[in-house]
């Protein structure tokens, strides 16, 4: 059985990418720091008859994490696309946060994501295939939003990295970028956007892209 993991599962697009990928049939592995935003999730899908797996880690926590990905593969089996969806996303401007405040941004919407690629690329590169698929923003910086700005240009530079390093070796490595504010029922419709996750995941591999970014359009990937 094909399997996902998605890693950052709050109440908008990890649900959302989660359950576009379980619509096709996929074991699904849920990773969020509270119980409460895998829990719903996980009854739900089981329900569909999916197998799933709900999952608690701090993605901070660089031990915790990898342990619970170890504990993901070892009960729902080597994955076939991996999903990193967490963020910190807050208002800032420049000079308003401190230095420490800063390395907590960074730590979640940059460090956990390296975290998660090392943890689960050599499993990848041992099957000789597979997706790492990462929830990119602001393709442009914004100055009211300075940690999430910086955090996502990072992000865009992790995915380009790891490109490099492990495309040869039959892995795809990518990353949706939204460019706007995520909401039911708007041209940003978290369902709307999964469903770029899964293209991404089916792409044939002479056709790989790096990066997507998702403008609200209804525009086909190229």
């Amino acid at each position: 059985m094909a399997t996902a993991l998605v890693v950052g599962v709050g109440p908008g697009l990890g649900r959302a990418v989660a359950r576009r990928f379980a619509r096709e049939g996929y074991a699904v592995g849920l990773i969020a720091r509270r119980p409460e935003a895998v829990d719903e999730l996980a009854a739900e899908l089981g329900e569909l008859g999916v197998r799933t797996l709900a999952l608690t880690a701090d993605v901070t926590d660089e031990p915790a994490l990898r342990n619970t990905l170890d504990r993901a593969v070892a009960e729902l089996g080597p994955p076939d696309v991996v999903v990193y969806n967490a963020a910190l996303i807050r208002p800032d401007v420049p000079g308003e946060m401190t230095a420490g405040e800063h390395l907590d941004a960074w730590a979640v919407n940059v460090v956990g994501a390296h975290t998660t690629a090392s943890a689960v690329l050599p499993r990848l590169v041992e099957r000789g295939r597979g997706t790492l698929l990462l929830t990119g923003g602001m393709p442009e910086p914004k100055a009211e939003y300075v940690s999430l700005s910086l955090g996502k240009a990072g992000l865009r530079a992790l995915a380009r990295m790891l490109d490099q390093r492990y495309r040869d070796a039959g892995v795809h490595v990518g990353m949706v970028t939204v460019d706007g504010p995520i909401a039911p029922g708007t041209a940003f419709d978290p369902e709307d956007i999964a469903e770029h996750y899964w293209r991404l995941h089916g792409q044939r591999p002479d056709g790989w892209q790096v990066e997507y970014v998702y403008t609200g359009s209804a525009r086909s990937l190229a």
